[in-house]
């Protein structure tokens, strides 16, 4: 703690369990605290500890306590403040490009005269080593194990990597690969809840709040941790020591009255609050739920509806800490030391929360209701997470959605192909037919509702009573069970269901994020070429949080997200195009139809199994050794030093070439002059079309480099994996196939070089520009970089030759990415965009950005063709705009660390 910060005044001494802590006082510091949501209390109490008036100054903390005068109605006003996450959670996927950086901030420090030992986390930061594998061999008992022992045959070098590194830096914790998935890791094990100890190892008590690498941190939400997805950029500077300068957010509170009734899930009623929120428009808002309702919501119901907050576009989706909470720790297997600490700071600091007690509730923004008896079983699809649709109304629509013009919801098939339909034989010998909403892959995939026994129970029973029954899943259905982590896998063993469900199909396959992300691996041939030769439009079901297209697998152009139960029941049918009230399942050995209805568990029978399986020592015995690992990790043989040794050969880790050229003193800022448009697009492209994601195709770029370097198809992985090699993802960058570039007339990864005519990939094009000395930028429309909080979506483009992006709006990580990355996010002025101002995207375009600029100021954009036009700068805060001229936020790290 700071000897000058100015709120010391309000610190204070608790004894608890015999040991005395420092904490603030926070209620303490004016009559205003008590109309504050739980969440800005958080952001108070962290701008009262870390107040220097360097980093967080004092008015910082001034404004957040006056959040209801700025933020407490709606209105434009933006108020810049500080914010110092208390730790930092990342990914394997984001964690092995952070931890390259950081190499290369090394050697960057180093060969500009400064200290390299200076370039270490100062906040702890905990990375998970999630890591996804091609689900091959699902549908087999041995799956995890192969999955496993393939997994660490083509990731040991990354995995060695990995392990240096957190030798070489110090206060980073690293779980092995095979645990579980980052964000169920992190609610079941790594969440402190509250903070006991300071990075210098000081008694004092603070909020645990977090920064991750992947927009799905909000998890950790349902717990009453305060934290949000970032770009992997932003997130080495936290783990830096640098403050997060953020907007003060509206705070939407939403009110949950009335109870579930008994056949709705948590998953049907996250995706009801995901289409509600998305309508009301929350992008840049915290939603806090409250009202009584919300105790009728176990932990584990909650963290399915903040997992999900990215969908409906909210920074956090918070439930403050309450008693429920507070069990949940002890059913996780937490002290009951620890859980006396977090009880007694929390209620010292009005921080505790009663949901029944209306006279606890803060002021809003706006207040929402949701009665929850009025959730029905639902759906998500078939291209976007919040286009919810009620499973009574599921084949209706799914049929509308075939004859719409295409779109999200619509796939253009004309009413002669309605009736298409291709036949294969498959390896059993049989011949099957395929149509249009076939299901060729169920997964219950890692993430969303692999935190909640009740749903995962209810699909073990569900695949019970449908194994009594004699039902069966067609073979060519890909079918797998990917556990958040192997606590699921313990009470899923423990209660009997594991072999209904391998049975069926759905085997444990791994733990890692998979199908959600794109590695269901391969469909067989057969299948492939049915559809593509009938234009077939087929179905993937997940109980997943994105269903983007192209996502899941090239061949599924409609999925839908579901349910475990639902993942189970559409694996059966065997197809989307079902109404479940008229039609059966199947048939029994009676020749008795079977109605989905008549093996639906009713929630009083899971919550028996639940309370009988589902304990603490199960957490003891998973989590007590997780962070040993396996034997194979164990046995893995690491580099030691504070420099990493790169090996030129490798096509894994590769030095990038972020800081090449750099200097000690900053950039002259120069203007983009007769810029060409490397990518003219749409509204609502994600960063699953930017960032590499999925497998390699084999004609792309990428596969191009690899097999350069001696690499046969079979050994290309995936570019998750390869997250590595700068390489590998420019190449990758804009692959995906489902990509619209409004330049050339077909779907995918091409662009068109201006000048030449020429149609060609997109790397290829850049790497043209790029030789001709040729600025390059992209023109996009609404909602630019939704989905995952992906940092090679910004360091793509960059790599690309990307100078700047105009865009009607962004996602509020992605344009952060653009800025840490020094790419300059502008937008169309309101009412304005490519089609109003007349743009074809093949003019030039040359833009200066005033070495002066303020936050959100308006420039000039000149075009070849005498157009001029305005736009506004997103740089939204004094600190983007310093990121901006030192090139991006590394760099300033880098410069920063040589003062």
């Amino acid at each position: 703690m700071s000897k000058s910060n100015p709120f010391d005044y309000l610190q204070q001494e608790l004894v608890i369990n015999g040991t005395s802590y420092k904490y603030y006082k926070i209620s303490a510091i004016g009559d205003k605290f008590d109309e504050l949501p739980f969440s800005i209390r958080v952001l108070l109490e962290s701008a009262v500890r870390n107040c220097d008036n360097f980093q967080v100054l004092e008015k910082d903390v001034k404004n957040i306590l006056n959040w209801k005068d700025a933020k407490g109605i709606s209105n434009d006003n933006d108020v810049e403040v500080s914010f110092k996450p208390a730790r930092v959670i990342l990914q394997d996927f984001t964690g092995v490009p952070a931890v390259v950086d950081f190499a290369s901030m090394r050697d960057a420090v180093l060969k500009l005269g400064g200290d390299p030992n200076k370039i270490n986390p100062i906040c702890p930061s905990d990375l998970v080593i999630d890591h996804s594998v091609q689900v091959d061999f699902a549908g087999t008992s041995d799956a995890l194990v192969k999955n496993q022992d393939l997994e660490f045959e083509r990731n040991k070098e990354r995995f060695t990597f990995l392990k240096w590194g957190a030798k070489a830096f110090n206060n980073m914790l690293i779980v092995p690969p095979g645990s579980g998935i980052v964000h169920q890791v992190n609610l079941e094990y790594l969440a402190r809840v509250v903070f006991d100890k300071s990075p210098t190892g000081e008694n004092i008590l603070f909020p645990d709040t977090v920064v991750g690498t992947d927009s799905h941190t909000t998890m950790i939400n349902g717990l009453g941790v305060v934290g949000w997805g970032v770009g992997g950029i932003e997130a080495e500077a936290v783990m830096l020591g640098q403050s997060i300068a953020m907007l003060l957010p509206e705070v939407i509170g939403y009110k949950l009255i009335g109870k579930l009734n008994l056949l709705a899930t948590s998953t049907d009623l996250v995706l009801t609050i995901t289409k509600n929120l998305r309508q009301l428009g929350v992008v840049g808002k915290f939603v806090e739920f409250f009202g009584p309702g919300v105790s009728e919501l176990s932990i584990a119901d909650r963290a399915t509806i903040s997992n999900m907050c990215p969908e409906y576009g909210a920074t956090i989706g918070y439930f403050p800490v309450d008693s429920n909470s507070l069990d949940y720790l002890r059913q996780t297997n937490r002290s009951e030391d620890k859980i006396r600490i977090i009880e007694q700071y929390l209620r010292a600091t009005k921080q505790l929360r009663n949901y029944a007690d209306a006279s606890q509730d803060p002021h809003y923004t706006q207040v929402v209701t949701l009665d929850l008896s009025t959730v029905v079983t639902s759906v998500s699809g078939p291209k976007r997470p919040h286009d919810r649709v009620s499973v009574s109304d599921m084949q209706n629509d799914f049929r509308l959605c075939l004859t719409n013009k295409i779109g999200f919801k619509g796939f253009g098939i004309s009413n002669e192909q309605l009736s298409a339909s291709g036949s294969f034989t498959w390896s059993d010998g049989n011949t099957y037919t395929i149509k249009h909403g076939s299901v060729v892959i169920s997964a219950i995939t890692s993430c969303t509702n692999t935190s909640n026994p009740m749903v995962m129970l209810g699909a073990g029973l569900l695949a019970q009573r449908a194994v009594e029954r004699g039902l069966k899943v067609l073979p060519y259905v890909k079918t797998s069970l990917s556990p958040g982590s192997g606590v699921v896998t313990y009470y899923l063993s423990a209660s009997g269901v594991i072999p209904a469900l391998e049975t069926l199909g759905f085997n444990v396959v791994g733990y890692g994020c998979m199908s959600c992300i794109g590695n269901s691996g391969p469909l067989d041939d057969n299948i492939v070429n049915t559809i593509e030769k009938n234009n077939l439009v087929c179905c993937g079901v997940l109980s997943g949080n994105r269903n983007f297209e192209g996502r899941i697998h090239p061949n599924t152009r409609a999925n839908y997200l579901a349910s475990p139960l639902l993942c189970i029941a559409y694996a059966i049918a065997g197809t989307v195009d079902i109404d479940f009230e008229k039609e059966p399942l199947g048939v029994d050995s009676n020749g008795v139809n079977v109605f989905l209805r008549d093996i639906w568990p009713t929630w009083e029978e899971i919550h028996l199994v639940e309370r009988k399986y589902v304990i603490p020592a199960m957490f003891q015995e998973v989590y007590e050794k997780i962070e040993e690992g396996s034997s194979a990790w164990q046995s893995l043989q690491a580099p030691s030093g504070q420099l990493y040794p790169w090996d030129e050969s490798s096509t894994y880790i590769k030095h990038p070439p972020f800081f090449d050229g750099m200097t000690r003193e900053l950039p002259v800022a120069k203007p983009i002059v007769d810029a060409r448009v490397l990518l003219f697009l749409g509204d609502s492209v994600t960063t699953d079309h930017i960032s590499p994601a999925g497998s390699i195709a084999r004609n792309s770029p990428a596969a191009k480099y690899l097999a350069s370097r001696g690499l046969t198809p079979r050994e290309f992985n995936s570019y998750g994996s390869r997250r590595g090699n700068d390489a590998v993802m420019a190449r990758g960058t804009f692959a995906n196939i489902r990509i619209v570039n409004k330049l050339v007339e077909t779907t995918g990864p091409k662009t068109l070089h201006i000048p030449s005519g020429e149609e060609m990939f997109v790397y290829d094009c850049a790497e043209r520009y790029a030789t001709e000395g040729i600025s390059s930028i992209a023109i996009v429309g609404k909602e630019y970089g939704s989905g995952s909080s992906r940092d090679w979506a910004a360091k793509g483009p960059y790599l690309l030759g990307i100078r700047a992006v105009i865009a009607e709006s962004y996602e509020r990580i992605h344009r952060s990415n653009l800025v840490g990355m020094g790419i300059a996010p502008l937008q169309f002025l309101p009412g304005q965009n490519a089609e109003s101002l007349g743009l074809t995207g093949k003019e030039t375009y040359t833009i200066s950005i005033p070495e002066k600029c303020d936050p959100g100021q308006q420039i000039e954009v000149v075009v070849s063709t005498g157009l001029k036009f305005n736009v506004i700068v997103r740089f939204d805060t004094e600190v983007d705009l310093t990121y901006y001229r030192h090139g991006g936020i590394l760099n300033y790290m880098i410069r920063k660390m040589l003062d």
